[in-house]
């Protein structure tokens, strides 16, 4: 039994497959980011699933890909969790890029290959190897047009008095705005990116109103300029997108690619299923 893995911030997709690519069975955990979660949060979300826990010693295979498993010490760490936990399987972990690329990107082809999510990410595939030019830093310093960074937007407008009354009102109705509370869920618990992305569903239910709209334009041309434009042949290939962000404010994306004469490729919220088929081919 093979264990695929689609993991950000804020959740986990799991699929097991038998080894003719069969679906054995699906589940869901909260986000396993080695960079903001201790080894014990991990492991109370994988006993938290039922289906991870019976099968954690028939599984032979975990192909892992993540957020926050961009670096050789992340995927050490977790690895090193996961041999631990699984103790009969293979352990390949890579950062959550290679999902998107497996996903999106037909066998061969060239892309750029981009993630918005609840953090973001970009990097050129050039049908074998993936490239990165911008290693990130996370949600504190990078991860434009991302959710936490749109939400921590919102937070700020709002707080600032710059947020319109019309919204400000709805924004009240809609979160637990108490400083007290913000401010406990930011500097105290775990996966405090992943609760300010939460609010960019706000941001998305309301994309029509002017404020909204200049947000999302100012957080998507500052992806293209920081990250698609890192690379000398953006315009010549295409740019495909897995993640939330990307998949609901598609049309946006689309209108701020025709700006910059760039090629909008596939969008998915999800790279799941693009996984299984991959795995499915390639045993």
């Amino acid at each position: 039994m093979r264990l695929l893995v689609d993991s950000g911030s804020t959740k986990a997709d799991w699929v097991a497959i038998d080894d003719a690519g069969k679906v054995l069975f699906t589940t869901q955990t909260l986000g396993l980011n080695p960079e903001v979660l201790e080894k014990e949060v991990i492991v109370e979300r994988l006993n938290d699933r039922f289906d991870i826990l019976q099968n954690k010693d028939t599984a032979t295979h975990l192909f892992f890909y993540g957020a926050g498993c961009g670096t050789d010490k992340m995927k050490k760490t977790l690895t090193g969790i996961f041999k631990e936990y699984f103790s009969n399987a293979s352990i390949v972990v890579e950062e959550d890029t290679y999902a998107a690329v497996y996903a999106t990107t037909p066998k061969d082809e060239k892309a750029i290959v981009c993630i918005l999510g609840t953090g973001s990410n970009c990097s050129y595939f050039d049908g074998t190897t993936l490239h990165q030019k911008v290693q990130s830093l996370g949600y504190i310093v990078m991860d434009d047009c991302s959710g936490n960074v749109f939400g921590k937007e919102l937070i700020r407008k709002y707080y600032f008095n710059k947020m319109p009354k019309e919204l400000a009102v709805e924004f009240e109705k809609e979160y637990n705005l108490e400083p007290d509370f913000i401010k406990a869920k930011l500097y105290k618990e775990a996966n405090p990116n992943a609760y300010l992305a939460t609010f960019a569903k706000f941001l998305i239910q309301n994309k029509e109103h002017p404020f909204c709209q200049k947000i999302i334009f100012k957080g998507m041309k500052s992806f293209v300029k920081n990250y698609v434009k890192q690379y000398d042949n953006c315009k010549e290939v295409p740019v495909h997108f897995v993640g939330s962000i990307a998949f609901y404010l598609k049309e946006e994306l689309q209108q701020t690619f025709d700006k910059y004469e760039l090629q909008l490729g596939n969008v998915l919220r999800r790279p799941i299923d693009g996984l299984i088929a991959f795995h499915g081919q390639n045993k």
